[in-house]
């Protein structure tokens, strides 16, 4: 298990851009997240990610049940900028942002290489948020669009850097 100052750096990392990564039979999108928790729920350690239903990457978490996350110990700002911009509906990010894939050790989605610090998780809940228990403030100012995002929480099975 990580050590507490390892947690704190990792959240600090994640507030500047990771990559969360999901699919399927070979079929795999990355996209950019900065929002995210890392605790112990239900007597686990999870890894919570958001992700929108409009983004790729909804439905390949969906149809996989499992996600990594690579938080970047070097300078990846530009791939970031790319994966967070571009939909892996209408491009391979993958090739766009020259992104290296390893297998991941506990799941069968992939980390990016030279990412980092890698997460790997199995979806263990999930939970479409239910916009009438938000406060009007936090839709105004995160959800004009009413594009609401779903939790998934991830058991993690594997932490480890490359």
């Amino acid at each position: 298990m990580l050590k507490e100052a390892q947690v704190e750096k990792a959240l600090d990392i994640l507030s500047r851009g990771a990559f969360l990564t999901t699919g399927k039979d070979g079929k795999y999108n990355t996209m950019t997240i900065g929002w995210g928790n890392i605790g112990v729920v239900w007597g686990k350690p999870t890894f919570t990610v958001l992700v929108r239903s409009s983004r790729h990457t909804y439905g390949l978490i969906e149809s996989s049940g499992e996600f990594t996350v690579s938080l970047p110990l070097t300078d990846m700002k530009d791939a970031l900028n790319l994966c967070g911009s571009k939909s892996g509906r209408d491009i391979d990010k993958f090739q766009a942002a020259d992104l290296r894939l390893q297998p991941g050790r506990t799941v069968n989605t992939p980390v990016i290489a030279g990412g980092g610090l890698h997460y790997e998780c199995k979806v263990v809940y999930k939970q479409a948020m239910q916009p009438e228990l938000m406060s009007d403030a936090m839709k105004k100012q995160w959800y004009p669009q009413e594009d609401y995002h779903t939790l998934y929480f991830g058991e993690i099975t594997a932490v480890y850097s490359d």
